[in-house]
């Protein structure tokens, strides 16, 4: 049983993505915009003016004024969103690591869904995009669960060298789940074109317990997951520290990166309280709302 099971969806419906940005369109979402239209939550009262739906005069406050005001209803509007998840084979390395990349962007896309935004899935790999385009709550269980089945794939190349540049168009808030374990520089070019495309941003770094808090010892033969190249060392408590410290280092150049951007971040691992990571965590960086 994976650690987002169906009992907890109803919990998800009460999370929204915290948005900038809003289409201005004819389709219906369940998202506030800050301009007026015709959902049914309440503003506020302005005079009646000639070419207004005489529908909305509110006729209690007539009664009491003599005048004729209508009532003021915020507009809701969907939101486009692509989420892209990292399935490199560094991502794919760790079970549970991959597993809970699944979770997330399967908790995520259901979020998008219930909320009736435009949500487009693109899993990142070396092999032919499997992009699922939905809008609708109908499609949120399925698409939730076609997420979690998911298989690992041999994907050469890196994360950023395979997202697909052409999924950066016509969307407006990109959600990107990667264990940001290439280069910085990788990182770098793909934030120029994300910028330039003029969408709001959202990085979840993943990594799992292990990668943070190794627990080998002696002589062991490391395979770069990514490259497959191979080195032979000896594996101490100072070579670990120097690897920790290495990794934070890069950590801090990778969310440095998303503030210099103006992109959210958050760093999370593979054995954290998911929904405390959904709802408190995301929550305080308003990932989520």
């Amino acid at each position: 049983m994976t650690a987002v099971g169906s009992a907890l969806l109803s919990r998800l419906e009460q999370l929204r993505f915290a948005a900038k940005t809003r289409r201005r369109g004819s389709h219906n979402g369940r998202r506030t915009a800050a301009k007026f239209g015709s959902s049914l939550e309440f503003s506020d009262f302005r005079l009646y003016q000639p070419g207004d739906d005489v529908r909305q005069i509110d006729w209690n406050i007539y009664g009491r004024t003599q005048k004729h005001y209508i009532k003021r209803f915020l507009d809701e509007q969907e939101l486009a969103i692509t989420i892209f998840l990292d399935t490199s084979n560094s991502m794919a390395a760790v079970e549970t690591k991959w597993q809970r990349a699944k979770d997330l962007a399967a908790a995520f896309s259901y979020i998008a869904l219930n909320a009736e935004d435009r949500l487009s899935f693109i899993p990142v790999s070396s092999h032919p995009v499997n992009k699922v385009t939905r809008k609708g709550s109908v499609y949120g269980k399925s698409v939730f669960y076609q997420i979690q089945q998911l298989t690992k794939q041999e994907s050469p190349g890196s994360f950023a060298e395979n997202l697909p540049k052409s999924a950066l168009k016509n969307n407006q808030l990109a959600l990107v789940i990667t264990d940001g374990l290439e280069p910085i520089p990788h990182f770098e070019a793909l934030f120029h074109l994300i910028a330039a495309a003029k969408q709001e941003v959202k990085l979840i770094q993943l990594l799992s317990r292990q990668e943070l808090e190794p627990d080998y010892a002696g002589d062991l033969k490391l395979i770069d997951s990514e490259t497959n190249e191979e080195v032979n060392v000896t594996v101490n408590e100072l070579i670990i520290e120097k690897f920790q410290k290495r990794l934070k280092e890069h950590n801090g150049q990778l969310e440095s990166l998303c503030q210099r951007f103006g992109f959210q971040y958050v760093l999370t691992t593979d054995d954290a309280d998911l929904m405390k990571f959904l709802f408190h965590e995301c929550k305080a960086k308003k990932m989520l709302c």
